[in-house]
């Protein structure tokens, strides 16, 4: 069998992603070149119709041995900053995937928006609010596409999710529970990034949360937050006995860890649906427990605790009743496509929109909505009470 080219693959696997056309290439800049930069790259590359011109990040030399690691010639990598590369007129840049840490999401991309360049944002979206308001003004000023990178929702799995509230199977949704979370997990493989607050500003709530409350919000229509009570500790990334530390011979990260490890919350949403909430890089559990959606006419068991590996962790259960009995329904899971990763779908779902002018594979103004209940978390805990979630004038 021959080996099909990766937009014949989306065509073959009855995906509505991937129009590649090979003979209009679009040029693609890179701001921040760490880990995660490392899946956009290697995603672009496999791409018929992208030619990546620019990379740029805040630490010299960086960008340059990030490109020569993976073989791209021609790049131009010698720029202080993102803003002196997205000046760089003569890269003639089409678009930017800004990869760079939680603290700087917004001003890149209101910087790249700006200049006119179409942006592929990391998730989280950013740390408060106001600046996913700020985002999204820029957004609508430049008239170009801004997608988030939440690549789970190209999952069939998820997508069944959605399917299964939309078909009226579970009447009115009035409780969701969910999150996930892992028993020893902070992330400091790669340095502390992700833990201080100078860089990270939220930790598991936007690391891992972001995810879980967009597989539920999403299928269930992305209803405005109202009210949120929310909780944070940081009780293992502030111990300098945390064994990971103790592992990777690192104890001092216990003293730079200034983000949450753990948070809970309860959030009111508009339509009479609360939905309840934990998260956890670290805890003395398995597991939080499974998502629920419990609706008038059914419920509906996914089990989740780690949705941003990209899908749900086993069958679904259907709960409902027939005929006047209770009844449960398996819903087998639906095997990945292993001609096109997730990352693949999000990376080609961007550029074809970036060609035919949208509409954004992952809405900005939904994700308002998932970046106003991280912050209403942080606040509400920070406060010690129930809060307001005011939605900013956009």
């Amino acid at each position: 069998m021959e080996e099909q080219s990766l937009s014949d693959a989306y065509k073959n696997s009855g995906t509505s992603e991937g129009k590649a056309d090979a003979g209009k290439k679009l040029r693609i800049g890179i701001i921040g070149t760490g880990g995660i930069a490392e899946a956009h790259l290697q995603s672009y590359l496999r791409q018929p119709d992208v030619e990546i011109v620019a990379g740029a990040d805040l630490i010299p030399g960086k960008a340059k041995a990030f490109f020569e690691k993976y073989g791209v010639k021609n790049a131009k990598t010698d720029y202080k900053d993102h803003a002196e590369m997205l000046a760089d007129k003569s890269l003639r840049l089409d678009a930017v995937s800004v990869c760079t840490y939680n603290r700087t999401h917004a001003v890149c991309t209101i910087d790249a928006l700006n200049a006119g360049i179409h942006v592929l944002l990391e998730k989280p979206m950013c740390v408060t609010l106001e600046e996913a308001a700020d985002i999204i003004r820029a957004e609508k000023k430049s008239g170009k596409v801004l997608s988030i990178g939440f690549q789970p929702r190209f999952d069939a799995n998820m997508k069944m999710i959605k399917k299964i509230v939309e078909s009226g199977a579970l009447g009115k949704v009035y409780y969701i529970q969910t999150g996930g979370g892992r028993r020893r997990g902070i992330p400091t493989s790669r340095g502390t990034t992700f833990i201080e607050d100078k860089t990270a500003g939220l930790g598991a709530l936007a690391d891992i949360g972001c995810y879980s409350i967009d597989m539920v919000l999403n299928a269930i229509g992305y209803p405005k937050p109202l009210t949120v009570t929310g909780y944070k500790s940081a009780y293992f990334g502030t111990d300098p006995g945390y064994c990971n530390y103790v592992k990777t011979g690192h104890p001092e990260y216990a003293q730079k860890f200034g983000v949450d490890d753990f948070a809970a919350a309860f959030i009111r949403l508009e339509g009479g649906v609360v939905l309840d909430f934990r998260i956890a890089w670290a805890m003395n559990i398995d597991t939080p427990g499974d998502t629920i959606i419990l609706g008038t006419k059914g419920g509906l068991r996914i089990p989740s605790t780690d949705c941003w590996n990209g899908s749900v962790g086993g069958p679904m259960k259907l709960y409902h009743e027939v005929c006047g009995e209770q009844v449960e329904t398996v819903i087998p899971i639906i095997a990945p496509d292993e001609k096109v990763s997730l990352f693949d779908k999000k990376i080609r779902s961007f550029l074809d929109a970036v060609k035919t002018g949208g509409p954004s594979p992952v809405p900005s103004g939904q994700i308002l909505y998932n970046q106003a209940i991280l912050s209403g978390i942080a606040e509400s805990a920070e406060m010690g009470k129930e809060i307001k979630i005011k939605i900013p004038e956009i």
